[in-house]
């Protein structure tokens, strides 16, 4: 391997290691899985080294494999920092961003995409949903979005806003099992419940209070949760910013906001050298602007809304 191509099939075999799919690394390379797999045998066959062993099903890295990746991901994200930095005096954002966020967090930031295309017409957004905190180098993300949980250290972190917890249940299951004015009534109620990531049972969270309390029917997925309750299967307890529309309409109502207790906050997550990229500061700006402003608004934004952030 002449010293010209020295980096000839690296990022391409990283990609594919960090991945485990040629399918997805052709999908985050912007090329053909053909191109990718002839990329990584070229790159094998000049180490002189088996890097991968493929199955119909899988890609695994062989320890040969194992050792190169450590060697070469250093370098990799070394020259991807390099050429995003070279890039930082470019005002208008392009190419492909990366946002990773929860699912309750997607149909709010969905109906806002306008307006950031609106003020940045060569960009474009690929979005993650999940509950889990990906690692954010090796997946390629420029910004991610977490509700509560501790930031690693090698993280930029940046508060959106505060959460509250609200309690809520339609007007049908309230004429059908009476309306509790205290945490401790809620004991005769049927409560369900959300289901971490972790497999736990999320407990309600009250101010000075801590009922026991028990239900029919447990949700891994909040907005699934939120609509359970619209349907009167019994009484939720959710993010405020999830039952602020469904409350402003009636289908919902908001019970002991006397007992309303805070809620883990809202973050921006980065990495440090990202953080001044212009891709970066347009996916911040656009997050800022949905979770700090129209979060509480109705999904269906104001004319205000749709003009975007000043």
């Amino acid at each position: 391997m002449g010293q010209g191509d020295i980096f000839s099939g690296v990022q391409t075999f990283a990609a594919v290691a960090e991945e485990c799919s040629f399918r997805r690394a052709a999908a985050r390379l912007g090329v053909s899985p053909a191109a990718v797999s002839k990329a990584v045998q070229r790159l094998e066959e000049e180490l002189g080294v088996q890097l991968l062993l493929r199955t119909s099903r899988s890609v695994k890295l062989t320890g040969q494999g194992q050792r190169f990746y450590a060697r070469c991901r250093e370098a990799v994200q070394a020259i991807e920092v390099g050429r995003a930095r070279a890039s930082e005096s470019r005002l208008d954002p392009r190419g492909e961003a990366h946002l990773t966020m929860p699912y309750i967090l997607g149909p709010r930031l969905f109906v806002a995409l306008p307006t950031l295309y609106a003020t940045h017409k060569n960009l474009s957004v690929r979005i993650s949903m999940t509950d889990r905190l990906l690692p954010l180098a090796r997946h390629g993300v420029d910004l991610a979005l977490r509700i509560g949980g501790s930031s690693p250290g090698s993280l930029v972190s940046k508060t959106l806003r505060q959460t509250r917890w609200v309690t809520v249940a339609s007007p049908q299951y309230l004429a059908r099992a009476g309306t509790p004015r205290t945490p401790a009534e809620l004991e005769a109620h049927n409560c369900l419940h959300f289901v971490a990531t972790n497999g736990k049972t999320r407990e309600y969270s009250f101010v000075g209070a801590r009922p026991a309390l028990r239900g029919n029917l447990r949700i891994d997925q909040g907005e699934q949760l939120l609509h359970a309750a619209r349907l009167g299967h019994g009484v939720a307890q959710v993010f405020d910013f999830m039952a602020h529309s469904a409350i402003k309409a009636g289908h919902l109502v908001e019970l002991l906001a006397d007992y309303s207790a805070p809620g883990p906050p809202i973050q921006a997550l980065m990495l440090p050298e990202r953080r001044r990229t212009p891709t970066v500061r347009a996916l911040l700006s656009f997050v800022e602007f949905v979770v700090g402003w129209s979060l509480d608004r109705s999904l269906a934004l104001s004319p205000a809304a749709k003009a975007g952030p000043a």
